[in-house]
Formats: structure tokens, C-alpha cells, sequence
């Protein structure tokens, strides 16, 4: 489930990962760039991207986005073939790469794309260190939410 908002982290919203906050315990948040096509960025200006399964993969001391959806417009270039799964480096600092690597690596941490925003004009990143949630854990969060919106409800009446 994908949502997009007006505003996120650092800007204007292109699209929000709700299913990672739902599946995840989300540890530690990082802000990493992109580096993407011509293409790519018109289709993310036109809101035609979907993170529900993108997760990323770090690989020789890079980062990189895997399975994050960008849609080619129909007017893009005929001399191009666009394609909308391949794998997006990331740009991030060496610190915050080490640091990333001993967690995923030793700790069993995993990395996932919580969300995409415009930063000045570029195209950021919001990823976050996270540990995946067992059922028991999603029924105890959803519970928690149910129960604030009737409490919610009856403190409106009331």
C-alpha cells in the first residue's frame, strides 16, 4: 500500500512505504540520494512509482534500491528502452555505509525504502534499519491502533 503525502522528512512528498512500518520495526532512519535517468525522474515528477516490495541491497560498499517500481511515461524517448525494475544506486556517506554494513551484516538488520521526496530539486531517500515484525506483533500494533481510535471516538462524544 502505497500513499503519497504533501509533505515528508525533507520535502514535498513523491510517495510513502506504508507496508514497511507495518511489516518492520523501523530501528534508525537515513537519508541517501539517487541516481537516476531522465526518464526516471519524469515519471516520478507524474507520481508513477511504487516502493511496496523495494528493499535495499548493499554490495561491494554500495548501496543499492532493488524492486522499486518506476513506470516509463508513454512519451518517452523512442530511442530508449526504459526499464522499470532495474537496480538504483544509492548515494550515501562512507560512515553511514559502514555503519549500515555492520548491522545488516552482524546484527541481522534489514534496509528498506521507507519513502521518496524532492530535497532542492533532487530526488532522496528515506531508508530505514529495520527488523521484521512476526505476526504476534503486527496483531499487537493493530490492536493498540484500533483501541486509540475508540478511545478517540468516545472522548469525541463524551
Amino acid at each position: 500500500m502505497v500513499k503519497k503525502n504533501k509533505k515528508s522528512a525533507g520535502g514535498s512528498s513523491i510517495v510513502v512505504n506504508k507496508k514497511a512500518r507495518h511489516d518492520y520495526h523501523i530501528e534508525d532512519r537515513y537519508e541517501a540520494g539517487l541516481v537516476l535517468e531522465g526518464w526516471e525522474v519524469k515519471s516520478l515528477r507524474a507520481g508513477r512509482v511504487q516502493l511496496v516490495d523495494s528493499h535495499v541491497f548493499l554490495k561491494n560498499g554500495e548501496a543499492w534500491l532493488l524492486n522499486a517500481i518506476i513506470t516509463p511515461l508513454q512519451t518517452a524517448s523512442t530511442h530508449i528502452h526504459p526499464a522499470q525494475n532495474r537496480n538504483r544506486k544509492m548515494l550515501l556517506n562512507r560512515r553511514e555505509l559502514d555503519k549500515l554494513i555492520g548491522a545488516v551484516e552482524r546484527k541481522g538488520y534489514t534496509l528498506i525504502c521507507l519513502s521518496l521526496y524532492w530535497s532542492k530539486g533532487k530526488v532522496k531517500a528515506e531508508i530505514g534499519l529495520a527488523k521484521g515484525k512476526q505476526a504476534h506483533d503486527k496483531r499487537a500494533t493493530e490492536k493498540d491502533r484500533d483501541w486509540k481510535r475508540e478511545k478517540q471516538r468516545v472522548l469525541k462524544k463524551g
